[in-house]
């Protein structure tokens, strides 16, 4: 059994920050990619940020220069800093980890719960 537990979203004024995390946890036998996606109220979800198991990262264009997205392999987490928030940024935020099971050759996808992050004065 897996498990994805999501933290750190919450209310922030424009310009601030907000520092998300997502901690795998089970039966785990490798982790590949760790990615945040959003999805606001009336949006289908979208992709914000991607981190492979080499570390490389890639962004959505909004989030360019202000997200970062970060893996921390010994404790099965990723975290995404959130930086110049913008109202826009407004949304329900997924984590989604792509790993093996120890029960399984094959690998799959788990998301996480979700967590609210609002940008508002």
């Amino acid at each position: 059994q897996v498990q994805l537990v999501e933290s750190g979203g919450g209310l922030v004024q424009p310009g601030g920050s907000l520092r998300l995390s997502c901690a795998a946890s089970g039966s785990i036998f490798s982790i590949n990619d760790m990615n945040w996606y959003r999805q606001a109220p009336g949006n289908q979800r979208e992709l914000v940020a991607v981190i492979t198991s080499s570390s490389s990262t890639n962004y959505a264009d909004a989030v360019k220069g202000r997200f970062t997205i970060s893996r921390d392999n010994a404790k099965n987490t990723v975290y995404l800093q959130m930086n110049g928030l913008k109202p826009e940024d407004t949304a329900v935020y997924y984590c989604r980890i792509t790993l093996r099971p120890t029960t399984s050759w094959h690998v799959y996808a788990y998301w996480g719960q979700g967590t609210q992050v609002t940008v508002s004065s």
